[in-house]
C-alpha cells in the first residue's frame, strides 16, 4: 500500500472515530497529494518519494506557523498547528537525533574531502540527497556550518 492509499484508509478510520483534527489534517495531505498527481507531466502517479517530500514540506510549513503564532501571543492558533504537525509526522521516516546526524556528516565530509566553509555547497549536495527525510534541510545547513567552521 502506498502512502497515497494509506492516508486514503486513514481518513475513513478518522471519520469513524469522528477525530476531526486527523480527519482535517489528512484531508489537506490528500489535496496535496491529488495536486501533484494530476500536475502536468505526472501521468496520474505519485511515488512514495515525491509523497514523502509533500509531507515534508507541510510539516516545516506547520511549525513555522507555529513559531509566529508564538510570536504574536495565539497559543491556541500555534497548538492547532502543532496537532496537525504531530499527525503528519507519524507518517515520515524517523528524523536523526543530533548525535547520529553529526556522525552522518562527519562520513560525508570526510569522502568530499572538504575542508572549509568554502566547500559547503559541495558537502550540502550529497547531504541533501543522502539525508533526506531523516532530517531538515535547516538542522543539516547548522551543523555542516558548525562542522567546517
Amino acid at each position: 500500500m502506498d502512502l497515497f492509499e494509506k492516508v486514503s484508509e486513514d481518513i475513513k478510520s478518522a471519520m469513524r472515530a469522528k477525530d476531526k483534527v486527523a480527519l482535517e489534517t489528512l484531508r489537506n495531505i490528500k489535496k496535496f497529494f491529488i495536486e501533484a498527481k494530476t500536475a502536468p507531466g505526472a501521468n496520474d502517479t505519485l511515488a512514495d518519494a515525491d509523497a514523502l517530500k509533500i509531507m515534508q514540506k507541510l510539516v516545516k510549513q506547520g511549525k513555522d506557523s507555529a513559531e509566529i503564532y508564538n510570536q504574536q501571543n495565539r497559543q491556541d492558533l500555534a497548538d492547532a498547528e502543532l496537532a496537525q504537525v504531530r499527525i503528519i509526522e507519524t507518517y515520515l521516516p524517523k528524523q536523526l537525533n543530533a548525535e547520529d546526524l553529526e556522525a552522518a556528516l562527519k562520513e560525508i565530509i570526510a569522502e568530499t574531502g572538504a575542508k572549509d566553509a568554502k566547500d559547503m555547497g559541495k558537502v550540502m549536495g550529497i547531504a541533501s540527497k543522502k539525508l533526506a527525510g531523516l532530517a531538515e534541510g535547516r538542522a543539516i545547513s547548522a551543523k555542516v556550518k558548525e562542522l567546517l567552521g
